[in-house]
């Protein structure tokens, strides 16, 4: 029976028409008010969010101002100059003998510390010898063995001076000390110039001797050690789960371990690099090669989930053409998955690795917090990094301690910066676009 309308009503089964619906009223007071509300909540989280990007923009900008503010003053050295007169000193060494093989223990055997003594007290008095840095006879050292020919004369070296004298050259001392230095500078025997002895020194109990070319050696051999063992078991543990893994309760127990280790507390990987490395291996303590196997059991967990992200994120047309035109499991994986997802791969590393870098509890923890007084030969031989250096320095009494140690914190960003650097450049040369 078809259906029809009977005088207006609808025949059994038809639906009743949709009532009229009235429209919108933009013009209204309350809808007006709704808008007003609406732009009002939007303008505020535009503020919030200006005002969260300003804070952290001062946070850093006050902190590069106080790091640069303090670890300047630690890359100049203040210099006094020292007239020696070597024939009238009691310095018993022939010229001749600093010409051969024996002239380290020429050298060791002379009392070179005090004819420097001796002639600090000549030139500037009784109190002299608290002018000088307690390791300025080291440089009058370096000065005959360069020239030997000055034991026969008198000679004028540049000398450092000591803590006090040098933080009053950079107004940063007691009124004595700055009294003391302003005597010093009228009579034209000072001078401030670059500290390259902390740029190639090793750690030392005297601020003015410090360098930082000691812990920088150890933290590029400590990080070697990470990326070589970091970057490629991580990246082959990420490809073998997600593109060759079964799906079952195992490889889900050996995923949720990777996250869970991801999470773990810095100093758990150094309690177990202390029981596995040094108490079970019997590895050198405070060596590069024992610091890189600990920081890389930390790192890896990062790399294995950045590289799975980044492998998932492949689009799986990509594998469907290549095996469509033949192209075999592995070389699917490594010709056409491996490059594309590299970039969000390395993108992982930069964060491990930068992570790693700035740790210092496990590294703590396998005694690399000695005093290293030499750099490191080799990954086999004590060394300390950056960041313990920095921990070590800032626990010291002296004050000159202070801002070497903010110098040491530069020195630290821009290895970072490198470093991430180098890494953000290989990212950008494998992007690839589809």
């Amino acid at each position: 029976m078809n259906s029809t309308l009977v005088a207006g009503v609808p025949a059994t089964g038809a639906e009743p028409p949709a009532p009229a619906r009235t429209p919108t009223d933009w013009r209204g007071a309350k809808m007006q008010g709704s808008i007003r509300r609406r732009y009002a909540a939007e303008r505020r989280f535009r503020l919030l969010g200006l005002g969260a990007v300003l804070l952290s923009a001062g946070f850093l900008v006050f902190l590069l101002w106080t790091m640069v503010g303090n670890g300047a003053r630690g890359f100049t050295q203040t210099e006094l100059r020292l007239d020696v007169d070597f024939p009238a000193s009691t310095l018993m060494i022939d010229p001749a003998a600093l010409a051969g093989p024996g002239k380290d223990a020429a050298l060791a055997g002379a009392d070179i510390e005090g004819a420097t003594t001796a002639a600090a007290t000549a030139a500037f008095g009784t109190d002299g010898e608290r002018l000088l840095s307690d390791g300025a006879w080291l440089t009058v050292r370096d000065a005959i063995a360069a020239d030997p020919t000055i034991l026969r004369r008198k000679a004028q070296i540049w000398v450092p001076a000591a803590t006090n004298i040098d933080l009053a050259a950079k107004g940063d001392a007691a009124p004595e000390d700055e009294a003391a230095y302003a005597r010093l500078d009228k009579a034209g025997v000072t001078k401030t110039g670059l500290n390259l002895t902390f740029l190639k020194n090793a750690d030392s109990t005297d601020p003015t001797l410090v360098g930082v070319w000691g812990a920088l050696k150890g933290s590029l051999l400590t990080m070697f050690v990470t990326i070589v063992l970091a970057f490629p078991v991580g990246v082959l543990s990420a490809l073998y789960l997600e593109e060759y893994a079964p799906r079952n309760r195992w490889t889900d127990l050996i995923e949720v371990s990777i996250n869970n280790l991801a999470a773990v507390p810095s100093i758990i990987f150094g309690l177990l690099g202390l029981a596995v490395f040094l108490n079970f291996m019997d590895m050198p303590r405070s060596a590069p090669i024992v610091g890189g196997l600990t920081l890389a059991l930390m790192t890896m967990p990062v790399i294995v989930i950045a590289g799975r992200n980044a492998i998932k994120s492949v689009p799986p047309s990509i594998r469907d053409a290549a095996l469509g035109i033949g192209a075999s499991r592995v070389q699917v994986v490594f010709h056409h998955v491996l490059p594309l997802a590299l970039p969000g791969i390395l993108t992982g590393t930069i964060i491990g690795m930068a992570r790693a870098l700035g740790e210092t509890a496990p590294l703590l923890m396998i005694g690399m917090r000695a005093f290293i007084a030499s750099p490191p030969g080799g990954l086999t031989e004590p060394a300390t990094v950056l960041p313990v250096q920095i921990f070590l320095w800032s626990d010291e009494v002296s004050r000159g301690f202070v801002e070497k140690t903010s110098a040491a914190i530069i020195v630290l960003l821009v290895f970072l910066m490198l470093m991430n650097g180098i890494a953000i450049y290989l990212r950008n040369r494998f992007e690839r676009r589809w």
